[in-house]
């Protein structure tokens, strides 16, 4: 019996044809296939028409003084931005580097590129001089739009780019550098969608995202204008984002997960979108702000529910939360377990990369298993492959791949950035390989593993790190773990775990006996840690990921 698609309800409908199973389950999903097809015109200028006075976007500063756009508002101050530009000199294919945090200015500029076909290149405000240089380097910008905020102008004005770089400031005026603030207010409110040679198609580049790096030079991962479409199941499928909801996603603009939570699919969905403007992250003022504005859904990495499930979060109200979500790094089962119980709240895990959109998740109307992924996503056709070309039965562990063969899903990247070689290398024999490895169940979850080159081959038995950190992460005294393999003469290799302890914990040999026998307790014996080393924080990536590849480097040497 064929599957009946149907046309998704509000402005989704024009683009996404979706079915459900007999249980409310998404099960297939089918996009258009219009080669114009440009977000910031054909969503966003679209809900400008149908809903100009509606809420888009609450801003509250660090300061908490709040601003608020409407959707008719974000058209007419995109309008302006893509005209400001225009009249810098950046025009279609150029370009342009935000640092821009999570300030309001970020999301008139990102519209603004698109409706010019510019090629917006987010970064992270926490990047140095260098970073900075190489990204303007390797990516050949033309541009950079940045906030006075922590230095960042400085860095870039100390870097030797010939003078050939339009450099754009948001809150400030600085010497040699456009004012934006000033300057689109003295532009136009209209911006005529482009034709002729200046028109933007659908697999022109949208913009180019860096990777945090566990190698020297991140990869530049570059995705074109069908992506946006892509996190419509991010947003409406496992955000659960509804056009009378308010999203918050804990990011900062220069990151990926930005783009899941913050900008394409919570429009498509009509929502609005809750930024908080922090510097530091403070639990209480994420908790209190969900109490004072309502809001519905919720995402974050796993690194802050592990924090925020050891506070007292009773004296908070959080009644109007709906939906909690987490991705970036696996979700240990003991959050997800501690968190319902003091909440009441399911966590529902996501796993994607910056290559991709949701990949794989627990979605509306399943019922999701603690310490897995969730299942494929029907946009994803996705296996699991073994080292030997053959693909894994129920419960063998092998690489995560999605099948390309008979082309490639709307969400995924359309190459890294100059770097044809790499691309061919995860590109090939009809599959993208995520170089991450899982295991499925037989009822279709997935189970996260590690990344290929975290796996320990321990006296001939291949063991992945998330299990055991998994085990670990049980103890009530430890706040982060980090499992790597260290040289043993009689087996090749032994297990280390590294530890973070909470406040007041004493990390002495006391400590480490009491958790030798928990570990003989708990852990079979091919899997138990026979190294502990107790560390003050966990070397990370500019993202937040533990860099198990920097320990195990350190170790090996």
């Amino acid at each position: 019996m064929a599957i009946e698609l149907r046309p998704e309800e509000g402005i989704a409908g024009r683009f996404v044809k979706t079915a459900l199973d007999e249980n409310g389950v998404l099960s297939k999903i089918e996009f258009t296939n219009d080669d114009t097809f440009n977000f910031a015109y054909d969503v966003m200028d679209a809900l400008a028409e149908k809903t100009p006075d509606k809420i888009a976007l609450i801003y509250v500063s660090r300061d908490k003084e709040e601003k608020s756009f409407t959707f008719k508002e974000i058209k007419e101050y995109s309008n302006r931005a893509a005209n400001y530009y225009k009249s810098l000199g950046i025009n279609k294919g150029d370009k342009v580097m935000l640092v821009l945090k999570r300030h309001y200015q970020y999301w008139f500029t990102m519209l603004a590129l698109h409706k010019i076909g510019a090629v917006a290149i987010p970064a992270t405000n926490i990047l140095k001089a260098t970073d900075y240089k190489y990204r303007i380097d390797a990516a050949d910008v033309k541009a950079v739009v940045c906030t006075s905020d922590d230095k960042i102008a400085e860095a870039i004005d100390s870097i030797d780019t010939d003078g050939n770089l339009i450099k754009v400031i948001v809150n400030s005026d600085r010497e040699g550098w456009n004012s934006f603030d000033s300057g689109i207010m003295n532009c136009s409110k209209e911006f005529p969608r482009p034709t002729g040679e200046d028109a933007v198609y659908a697999h022109d580049t949208l913009f180019v995202m860096f990777t945090s790096g566990t190698t020297e030079h991140p990869k530049m991962v570059a995705h074109n204008h069908l992506y946006p479409l892509g996190h419509y199941i991010t947003a409406k499928y496992w955000h659960c984002n509804k056009p009378d909801g308010i999203h918050l996603t804990v990011s900062d603009t220069g990151w990926g997960k930005a783009l899941w939570g913050k900008l394409y699919g919570q429009w498509l969905c009509e929502t609005c979108i809750f930024v908080y403007d922090f510097d530091t992250f403070s639990a209480d003022n994420i908790f209190k702000l969900i109490e004072q504005y309502h809001i519905t859904t919720f995402c974050a990495p796993p690194t802050l529910y592990r924090i925020l499930i050891r506070m007292d979060m009773s004296k908070y109200d959080l009644s109007s939360l709906e939906y909690c979500t987490t991705a970036g790094e696996a979700l240990n089962p003991e959050v997800f377990d501690v968190f319902k119980e003091k909440t009441g709240f399911s966590i529902y895990e996501g796993f994607g990369q910056t290559e991709t959109t949701l990949t794989i998740g627990n979605l509306q109307n399943t019922i999701p298993r603690p310490g897995s992924m969730g299942k494929a996503s029907p946009m994803y056709d996705v296996r699991i492959l073994k080292a030997d070309g053959t693909f894994a039965a129920p419960g063998e562990t092998g690489e995560i791949v999605i099948n390309i063969e008979d082309g490639e899903p709307y969400g995924l990247f359309m190459e890294y950035y100059k770097d044809s070689e790499r691309t061919n290398e995860v590109k090939k024999d009809g599959y993208y390989h995520t170089g991450d490895t899982a295991y499925m169940d037989e009822d279709g979850y997935f189970w996260f593993v590690g990344r290929v080159d975290d796996i320990i081959k321990v006296a001939g038995y291949r063991v992945g790190p998330f299990e055991i950190e998994n085990e670990i992460m049980r103890i009530p005294y430890v706040l982060e773990c980090a499992v790597t393999s260290v040289p043993d003469s009689t087996r090749g290799q032994a297990i280390k775990a590294t530890i973070v302890l909470t406040e007041g914990t004493v990390g002495d040999e006391n400590l480490k006996k009491e958790l030798k026998r928990y570990f003989k307790q708990n852990i079979a014996s091919y899997k138990r840690p026979r190294v502990i080393e107790f560390v003050d924080e966990m070397p990370k990536t500019i993202s937040g990921k533990v860099r198990r590849v920097e320990i195990k480097e350190k170790d090996w040497k």
